[in-house]
């Protein structure tokens, strides 16, 4: 047997401090925050231990501070500053009799709480659904998402078990993968590797269309505006 332990710290990480680190830029930081500020629905998607958790954190900083936020998670994570915030957290059942209650329970019933801004600590199954309900009724939507790129994202969301109908996906807005990389220096760190506008679908086709915005270059650890 064996476990695993996620440790943070009491307090998160902010925007600045994930900007030294190199993360990102104050040109990506400006960005997400005129997203965040115009009630835009956003991913953070990337690999396992990938800063996906960290980044939200901070960038809950940017949405404006009398927002009711309703935050669904299975582990406890999130630290969001703002006064009218509720936690929800799944409960799995310890005995086959016992009650559960599911993300996708917690995520319907905050539908009802009149929340401006709802995340997701991440979307694995049938909740991503009623995520995308959420986004399509006006409701901000923010989660993380195990993805290493725009394409596998939406590869997954479409496919089982989460199956979002194709026409659903111009509803997310933005899609920012992130990934710990080889930096030029031989270590390793976490960089935003690229920022992502969602254009939507094209039925003619059969294909998704969308934008790069802003993109890492791991020859000189930089990042360019190339939307």
């Amino acid at each position: 047997s064996n476990f695993t332990i996620r440790k943070f710290s009491e307090t998160p990480l902010s925007i600045m401090e994930i900007i030294a680190f190199g993360t990102l830029d104050y040109t990506m930081a400006a960005y997400l925050s005129i997203v965040m500020e115009e009630g835009m629905n956003l991913f953070v998607a990337g690999e396992t231990a990938s800063g996906k958790t960290t980044l939200l954190n901070a960038m809950t900083t940017f949405v404006p501070i009398d927002n009711k936020i309703v935050s669904i998670e299975d582990t406890p994570e999130l630290q969001v500053p703002h006064k009218n915030w509720i936690r929800e957290v799944s409960q799995m059942s310890q005995t086959e009799k016992g009650a559960s209650v599911t993300m996708f329970q917690l995520l319907r019933a905050a539908l009802r709480q009149r929340p401006n801004d709802i995340i997701i600590g991440e979307i694995r199954g049938e909740e991503g659904a009623v995520a995308f309900q959420a986004m399509q009724t006006g409701h901000t939507v923010m989660a993380t998402f195990h993805a290493s790129s725009v394409e596998k994202l939406i590869q997954r969301l479409t496919g089982n078990p989460i199956n979002i109908p194709k026409t659903y996906i111009d509803c997310l807005n933005v899609v920012c993968i992130t990934n710990s990389v080889k930096l030029p220096n031989g270590k390793r760190g976490r960089r935003i590797v690229s920022l992502n506008e969602i254009i939507g679908y094209e039925t003619s086709s059969d294909s998704f269309s969308f934008v790069e915005v802003l993109r890492w270059y791991s020859g000189t650890d930089t990042f360019e505006f190339v939307g």
